[in-house]
């Protein structure tokens, strides 16, 4: 008979006191961005009385109306490019759901050391693993369909 252990090894509440940490600031910035918006102290580019005419549109058109109506790019904006527009209320608020996303990446980065001082090279391949493989899912690099 196996005896299972239920004690969380030290990676693993390192893993969740970071990953605590990550939500709440996460959640924090998103109530301060959310309420800069709402409250108008930041511009947004499409402006609230018009918001709900996008709302029923697929992405493209969605994208295709934006550039078209207020950014007037070249380009769509798509990606990463929503950086670029930080200074307007309403792509403000994108800046803590990126926060949120990232969170797993951070946790796996700072766990991953310890793994392998314990001598867990499979534990710490899979996390560095992680690291690389959400961190390219991120950037943009590995786009399919275009």
């Amino acid at each position: 008979m196996t005896q299972n252990n239920t004690q969380a090894t030290k990676e693993q509440v390192l893993y969740a006191d970071v990953l605590e940490k990550g939500m709440y600031a996460g959640l924090l910035l998103m109530v301060i961005t959310f309420a800069l918006y709402v409250l108008r102290v930041i511009p947004p580019i499409v402006p609230r009385s018009e918001i709900s005419i996008y709302w029923s549109m697929p992405v493209h058109d969605y994208l295709v109306a934006i550039n078209t109506n207020f950014l007037h790019w070249e380009t769509l904006p798509t990606g990463w490019s929503w950086v670029k527009l930080l200074g307007y209320g309403d792509f403000l608020n994108f800046m803590p759901v990126a926060i949120l996303s990232g969170v797993t990446i951070v946790c796996y980065s700072i766990i991953a050391p310890g793994l392998f001082r314990r001598g867990d090279k499979a534990m710490g391949i899979m996390a560095i693993a992680e690291v690389v493989i959400l961190s390219l899912a991120a950037s943009g690099l590995l786009s399919v369909g275009h």
